[in-house]
Parts: C-alpha cells; structure tokens; sequence
C-alpha cells in the first residue's frame, strides 16, 4: 500500500488531495529561488488526530512529509520533495481560549498572526510578534521559524511568547509540552527547541502564547538620510542610549520607489533612505524618548528629521514598510537575504552590502529591522536572465560571508530552510553541527520530517 492509499484509508477523502493542479498550488513558499519538487498529496488536516494519521503512514510507506502553513515564509522551508506529502495546518484556525488573567491564549497552528491580535485586543491584551507577513502568516509558521518583526527590537521574538505546545513527534506521537504557568524550570527547554526548528522535529498541532496588556499610543520620529550608511550610524547611535525603541525600520532608495511606482505615495521624491522610530513609553517618559531618536538621527546627518504628529502620516510610513518586499517582485524575481548583526556594526554591514552590488553587478534594496541588527538584502534581477541570477547567487553567498566576518549571524527570523543550509555550516563548528544531527534523530529517527531542510545530515 503506498502513502496515497493508506492516506485514503485513514482520513476523510475531503482532507487528502490529490488532483494534480491543486497539488501543484503546495509546492513552494515564497522563496521561489529555492528549489522544490511535486507532492504526492496535499493533507490539508482540521485536528491533532489527521496530523498524527498522517505522519504515522508516511512513516509505515517511509514518505517524505513536508509542514506549512500559510506558505509565506521565505526561505524554503517548506518547499516539497518529489514524492512527498504536504501536510498543512491551514485550516486548523480555531482561538480556543483567551485567558485574560493568566494572559495567554490557546489557539491552533492555522490561526492568522493578525487575528490573533484582533481577538485578544477584545480582552485588553496585545500578542507583540509582527512579522511583515502577520495579515496572511499564521502562529504555527511563526513558531515553526521562530518569526521576529517590527517590535521585536524591544518586545522579543515568538520563541519569547511560546509558553506550551502540542506536537505530533517524527515517531508518531502526541505529545504536549512546556507549561501554562508564569515560570517553570522543570526538565529541558523542549518547547524552545522545538520552536524555530522548521518542522524537522515535529508537527505543531496547538500553541499557548504568552500576552501582554495592551501598550500605549505609540509616537513616531522619521528621519531622511542621503546614504545608507548615515542611516546605519543613526541607529548605531540609539543604541548607545538608554532608548529602546519600539520599532526602528529602515527603508532604501530602491524599495520606496518600487514602493511609490505601486502605490502612488511619494516618498522618493524627499529621501534617498528613511529610518522609522517609534516610542511606546508611558506618558512624558516618550516625549523624552522621542527627543532622544531624534537627536540621533540629527548627529548622524539626517536630511530631514522630525516628530510626527500626524498619526495617519505615521501609518503610512510603516505601510511603506510593509509594502517594501511585494512592491520589488513587481521588479523582477526576488532572492530575500536576512542577516543579522550587531548594531555597532550596522554602518559596515551596509556599506559592505553596497560594494557587493558593484562588485556582482546587481541591484540590491535594502530593508532593515534596523534597531536589532536584523537586515533584510534583497537581490532583485530581470525575469529570465540566467547570468544576472547566477551573478546575484554569488552577491547572496558574499553577504553572508560579510555577516559572519561582523560577529553576525546567517538568519535573524526567516529560518533557514534551503536557502541558508552552507551558511549555517559556515556558521556552527563540526561539533555543534553534529549535536543538530543527534536530536534530529533522537526526535524523528525515521527522518521523514522536512528532510534535507536547515541542516545536511550524513548518511
């Protein structure tokens, strides 16, 4: 009985598909530089009862099984294998509980990071994680790549929020793990390994996330630069303060033109790059605080720089944000980097990004979560042109170097998956890359689980 079949036999037939150009749609996330093969099946489960069925046949039949959620994730992680099974969560979109006195909630793998928000904002609270991604990415592609965003330069990533998981394990169990209390040293940190570990270690079939009460009215401070590097000094500066901001995005020439060719809004026509600050600070403490962005951004060169006092205004900078990585696939295929360094070695890591677009001849837009080191190159080149592709290739693999070279690392939020796979090896010794190795096959010793993503194993 090969997996299709035993796959008929234990779910519903609603929940096994199979017809060719439906399969095809579960192919690839948004990486499309990252390979990725054809599905067998599509298994689209609504409980922890169809993911544990459907691990345990693509153990019994030895079929690859390849995790996702909504597919929005940027670095291959979920890419199929030919022959494979795609298991996805997506319709697993239950909010199961809200506790507003515990603050945490307990919601399925397939509930959107904005909906999330939307219901627990109803009890008073606020789920801080915001990947760019967070009106379409779903909690357990979040947790499964251990996703940042824009406020996670002072609140943290989802590994910080993630208190308990329900997991179908690469041995076909069901397991639960961590806790619901406010602290808990009891055994090891299963839950922070699992989170961030791309689906190679198990299914996640229900998360509990911590809460916090809602934050206060955020004050925004722009800033407009000539040169990336200016802007880099500029963040360099707030962190040598005593200022954590509670966002600080950075934005190139080329993305607000791509930007303002889409949507119409303007913004090149005053800056080459603009850094975006925002204080949540209670009452006066912002005041002082916005004072203080600013004054950074003024000592580091800025062209413009100013408070805004147009909330609407505000929005729409942060809209252009957002809008920065869609408005460049309007270019051109897009190979997304995302490194991540010290802040101190911001202004070098993006002047070093600027010579590696000459040296290969590409261009190159940056977008940056700037106040925690967290860069996001990215590679655009003409639809259809292999040396322009293979020339950007090279630029991608020299950033990385760059990154390492700066005490950085090869990932900040999107994972690893495929694309980053030789810059963690680059990154981890032999020997940390060989403890990867034992617990991927301590926890999925049939090694069905996303094989061949984040780490290269031997045999």
């Amino acid at each position: 009985m090969d997996v299709v079949d035993r796959l008929r036999r234990d779910l519903p037939p609603e929940v096994v598909l199979t017809d060719p150009d439906v399969v095809a749609t579960y192919r690839q996330d948004e990486a499309e530089w990252a390979e990725h093969g054809t599905p067998a099946a599509v298994v689209r489960a609504r409980t922890a009862a169809d993911v544990q069925a459907t691990v345990r046949a693509c153990i019994v039949t030895g079929t690859p099984l390849v995790p996702r959620g909504a597919g929005t994730g940027l670095s291959g992680g979920a890419n199929a294998l030919d022959g494979c099974v795609v298991l996805t969560t997506e319709r697993m979109t239950a909010v199961r509980q809200i506790d507003a006195v515990e603050r945490l909630a307990v919601v399925e793998p397939g509930v959107v990071n904005d909906d999330l928000r939307a219901a627990v904002a109803e009890h008073g609270l606020w789920y801080p994680p915001d990947p760019a991604s967070s009106p379409w990415s779903t909690i357990g592609g979040n947790a499964a790549t251990n996703a940042g965003g824009l406020c996670c330069v002072k609140y943290g990533v989802t590994r910080d929020y993630v208190l308990a998981l329900e997991v179908v394990t690469g041995t076909g169990e069901l397991v639960r793990l961590g806790r619901r209390t406010a602290k808990g040293v009891a055994g090891y940190d299963l839950v922070g390994l699992m989170v961030g570990s791309e689906g190679t270690l198990g299914v996640i079939t229900e998360i509990t996330v911590r809460l916090r009460p809602q934050r206060a009215p955020q004050h925004t401070v722009a800033g407009y630069f000539d040169s990336v590097v200016d802007a880099g000094r500029a963040v360099a500066l707030v962190g040598a303060t005593d200022v954590v901001p509670s966002a600080l995005e950075l934005i190139d020439r080329h993305c607000l033109v791509a930007v303002d060719a889409w949507k119409h809004m303007g913004l090149s026509a005053d800056a080459n790059v603009v850094l975006l600050a925002r204080t949540d600070a209670p009452g006066s403490i912002a005041d002082a605080e916005a004072d203080t962005l600013l004054a950074c951004f003024e000592e580091a060169g800025a062209t413009w720089a100013a408070r805004s006092t147009d909330e609407v205004e505000a929005e729409a900078l942060f809209e252009a944000r957002r809008l920065a990585y869609p408005a460049l696939e309007r270019l051109g295929p897009v190979l997304t980097e995302d490194v991540c360094v010290p802040k101190a070695a911001l202004p070098e890591m993006l002047e070093r990004i600027e010579r590696t677009a000459v040296e290969f001849d590409t261009l190159i837009a940056n977008v940056a979560h700037a106040g925690d080191g967290n860069l996001h190159p990215l590679l655009i080149t003409p639809a259809g042109d292999e040396p322009a592709r293979a020339r950007a290739q090279l630029a991608f693999d020299r950033i990385i170097e760059h990154a390492l070279e700066l005490g950085g690392t090869v990932t900040g939020e999107h994972g690893v998956g495929l694309l980053k796979r030789d810059g963690l090896a680059d990154e981890l010794s032999p020997a940390v890359l060989a403890m990867h190795g034992a617990i991927k096959d301590a926890l999925d010793p049939h090694r069905i689980l996303n094989p061949g993503k984040v780490v290269r194993l031997a045999g």
